[in-house]
Parts: C-alpha cells; sequence; structure tokens
C-alpha cells in the first residue's frame, strides 16, 4: 500500500491458487487535481493519501495477423466517429453527455435502485438507495458476474457464465419494474458484455474461450465472432473516442488487445511491463481520448496507455489489488479500486482496500480513502448526481457507498461473492455496456 499521511488542515494541504472462491475456471487452468480537489477532499474530512509521481515504461507490442497498429500517436483533431454512433459533444470531454442530471428520457419511469449480482449465491440483490436498503431479491443464472445496461438504456442484463460448463445465460432486468423481464437466453460464457458505439451489437467477452461474440442486441442471436487467442483471460474493454476501435485487457497473459470494431479483425497486442505475471483488469479512456488506463491488480496501480501507437507510456501507483476504474460525472477525476489484496487464491475478509482518486489532467492520486475496518472495493458505478460510489465488497459479501466528497463508507450486507453492481438509472445518451460505461 502506499504510505499514509497524517490528515493536514486546508491551508496546507494545497501541496491476487487454486481454491479461491474469487477464481474463475479458467485461473484454475492458468496458475499464475487539481489543488481544488485536493483541498476539498481535506476539508471534508475523508483523510487519505496523497501521490503524485507517474513512472514512464514500455511494454511490447505486435501487430495482429489482420491489420498493424495505427501510426500516429495523437488523437483525431476532428471527431470522425463511425456510421451510426451518436457524435461526441465536446471532444475534450467524451463524458459530457454523462454529466450529473443529463437523463435520456429513455430511462424515465426507471426505478431508482442498485443491482448487485452476486456470483456464488447465484442471485441478484437489489438495493434502495434511498434508504440503504436491500428492497429485493431474485435467482438468476449460474455465475452472474455483471449487470450491464444495454446500448438503448431500456434493459439490464444479468451476465451469467456458468464457469466450467456449457450453460451460461443472460437475464433481462426491467429497469421499471426491477424485475427479471421474460426468460434467460442461452448464450455460452457471458463474463462480462459490451455493446459497439452505433448499437448495431452487443459484445459478449467470453473469456474462457478467447473470443469475442457479436449479437444481436435485441434478440442476442449471433452475427460474428473475433477470436483472440493471445489473450487469455479477456474480460474488460473500452472503445476509442471515434468509435473505431476497442482496447480489451488480457487478464491471464498480462497483455492487452486492440480490435477493429468496424471490420472485426484484430489489430494488435501489446504486452505490459509488468509480464505475464502482470493481471490487468478494467479500463477506461481518458475524457479526451488520447489515454487509456488500465487497473492492474498484481502491481497495484493503473498503467497510460496511448492508444493510437498503442504502447505503454507509465504508470501510476494506487494501492493494493487494483481492480475496477469510474470516472466522476464531470469528467475530471478518475476513481480507482484497490480491491486489498494482490493475490488470486486463499482471500480473506477485511484486507486493507481502498479507493483512490486520479485526476485525469495531472494523471497523479490526489487522495485515497481506506474503508473503515478493511474491505474489498471492486466494481460498480457512481450515483446520477456523482454524489457517491457504489461498489461491490468482493470478499465481504457487502455493498459500499462511498461519499464522494468525504470518502465516508456506509455498508450494506448482500448475497455471497458480489461482482459487477449497476447503478441505475444512469445520466447519458447510451451504454457501452459492463456496468454502465455511458457516453
Amino acid at each position: 500500500m502506499l504510505p499514509r499521511h497524517p490528515k493536514t488542515p486546508c491551508a496546507a494541504y494545497s501541496a491476487r491458487l487454486l481454491r479461491s472462491t474469487d477464481l474463475r475456471w479458467p485461473r484454475r487452468l492458468v496458475v499464475a487535481a487539481t489543488i481544488l480537489g485536493l483541498v476539498a477532499v481535506a476539508c471534508s474530512g475523508g483523510g487519505g493519501t496523497q501521490a503524485s509521481s507517474t513512472s514512464t515504461s514500455s511494454g511490447t507490442s505486435t501487430s495482429g495477423s489482420t491489420t498493424a497498429p495505427t501510426a500516429a500517436t495523437d488523437p483525431p483533431k476532428k471527431i470522425d466517429t463511425i456510421p451510426g454512433m451518436p457524435g461526441v459533444s465536446n471532444p475534450n470531454n467524451l463524458y459530457s453527455d454523462a454529466g450529473a442530471g443529463k437523463m435520456s428520457s429513455a430511462v424515465d419511469g426507471a426505478l431508482s435502485r442498485i443491482y448487485v449480482p452476486n456470483r456464488v449465491s447465484n442471485d441478484v440483490s437489489v438495493i434502495d438507495p434511498a434508504t440503504m436498503q436491500v428492497v429485493n431479491t431474485f435467482k438468476v443464472g449460474l455465475n452472474p458476474q455483471h449487470i450491464v445496461p444495454s446500448w438503448d438504456l431500456k434493459t439490464l442484463w444479468v451476465t451469467n457464465n456458468a464457469e466450467g460448463r456449457t450453460d451460461g445465460t443472460l437475464t433481462p432486468i426491467d429497469p421499471k419494474t426491477g424485475e427479471p423481464r421474460g426468460p434467460a437466453i442461452a448464450v455460452d460464457d457471458p463474463y462480462n458484455m459490451y455493446f459497439t458505439p452505433d448499437g448495431k451489437s452487443a459484445i459478449v467477452v467470453a473469456e474462457a474461450r478467447k473470443r469475442l461474440d457479436f449479437l444481436d442486441p435485441q434478440t442476442m442471436q449471433h452475427q460474428t465472432s473475433v477470436d483472440v487467442p493471445d489473450c487469455a483471460g479477456v474480460n474488460h474493454a473500452d472503445f476509442s473516442i471515434d468509435g473505431k476501435f476497442a482496447i480489451f485487457t488480457c487478464e491471464f497473459q498480462g497483455s492487452l488487445v486492440k480490435v477493429d470494431i468496424v471490420n472485426h479483425t484484430v489489430m494488435g497486442y501489446l504486452t505490459l511491463s509488468g509480464g505475464t505475471s502482470a493481471m490487468p483488469q478494467d479500463i477506461r479512456v481518458s475524457p479526451d481520448g488520447s489515454t487509456f488506463y488500465v487497473a492492474e491488480m498484481m502491481r497495484g496501480g493503473v498503467y497510460t496507455i496511448d492508444p493510437y501507437s498503442f504502447t505503454e507510456t507509465g504508470f501510476i501507483p494506487t494501492g493494493t489489488g487494483t481492480h475496477g476504474l469510474y470516472p466522476n460525472r464531470d469528467g475530471t477525476k478518475l476513481y480507482v479500486t484497490n480491491r486489498g489484496q494482490d493475490h488470486v487464491g486463499n482471500n480473506t475478509r477485511n484486507g486493507p482496500g481502498s479507493v483512490s482518486v486520479i485526476d485525469f489532467a495531472t494523471k497523479a492520486v490526489v487522495v485515497t480513502w481506506d474503508i473503515p475496518g478493511g474491505g474489498s472495493p471492486d466494481m460498480g458505478n457512481v450515483s446520477a448526481d456523482g454524489s457517491t460510489l457504489w461498489l461491490s465488497g468482493r470478499y465481504d459479501d457487502v455493498v459500499y457507498a462511498i461519499n464522494t466528497i468525504n470518502g465516508a463508507v456506509t455498508k450494506i450486507p448482500v448475497g455471497t461473492e458480489p461482482h459487477g453492481l449497476a447503478v441505475w438509472p444512469q445520466p447519458g445518451r447510451y451504454s457501452l455496456g459492463h456496468t454502465g460505461n455511458m457516453r
């Protein structure tokens, strides 16, 4: 963990194997700020760790068998998006349409709820954020991993990947009732799911198969597939600002894969400087599209990646077991979850979990909030108004509601091993999937 510093007055504040319930079956096979930001957090009594250094390092990039990586090192000056993708309103902040209160009419009537997939108890806990209480629990398929908002914002999909089996399913939830809507749909190994920026396809991340399955976003009928043979543990992704490509993390190979979304081809692979022992997790693009941030659980920090030259440009230490990445509502900060355990077996409760806050402008950590009494913050999202960061406590069977001003934490008991929870409704015009990558 980063060294802890005592709180300072406002005036001075200006300066993760084989036996863990966390393991998905492939792991058993692959054993291996600004000053205002500082002052606001300090004055609110959040307390935490201050860190500002970003080390520079280089990974190894290899081209795929189809398309060579792009040569340009700068993001495009004019955002020429793929056909059918909504335009980028603000090239300096692709998150601008997902700002606080910018709700689409498509979410009218949706209940304000937190949907929590519990991987081991095979159910979903539903929390009312107004009361901080679980108001419903319903059974879903085997091993629910994530709750994924659809591109059109009208359905929440539970990805039940049925680890080590072939009977994976997607369970649709009606956001207006908070209950499952219709029968589950059989889908092979849906560990995670995304949507192409033009809304024409859902992308099921078949982690165990090393494959990306493009499906009809309404019926979930197969369209095409992209094999990623050199991406063991493919699981998380984000998209370029123009929607032309996506970068996926390869958790069990210490690397990334870049995929052409229009032509359905692999553009290249990038081995991270942490090597094969690295375990990249979540990934998010910067507001201006120039940098991708990659959480790295084993090394305890975040890589920065130039998506155009497809090279590693730096590393930001955050905390032990770095996992999830979530931009705040104004697109100036990135919340980074540190699960508190940098190993992947025999995980225990009440580890030294924390949340670090990175300033996008400086690529530096401005504060780190510890989970009181320990914990394991994993995945989630930010409330519609930006005031609360909702996260699953993976090894502690709780959900954390974290005040984004001062880091104060409320813990809510849920099912066994909560994973990728979704906060709904969310601001934004459309969803790119995961737990709510909104644009």
